[in-house]
């Protein structure tokens, strides 16, 4: 898994294979997503992942979103 990928292939077949609806199985993706994607916030704020406040959360992607704008996707973490 590169560093921006928040689901792999393996998780991804995972979920389809589970007995979900669409709905569910869209909830899943997301929350394994954003669970490795807190992971890599509470690191990058050097704070254990329980202590991540909302806050945290909110400037970390801004700093992210000023990456992108500033330097071109491909610098940021999330490329959406």
């Amino acid at each position: 898994m590169n560093q921006a990928e928040f689901l792999t292939a393996e998780e991804s077949a995972d979920v389809e294979a589970a007995l979900l609806s669409s709905q569910e199985k869209f909830l899943t993706r997301l929350t394994i997503s954003s669970l490795r994607l807190l992971g890599r916030i509470a690191a990058d704020s050097a704070v254990n992942l329980e202590d991540l406040t909302h806050q945290q959360v909110i400037a970390w992607i801004e700093k992210d979103s000023k990456i992108k704008r500033e330097q071109g996707i491909e610098a940021a973490v999330l490329k959406w």
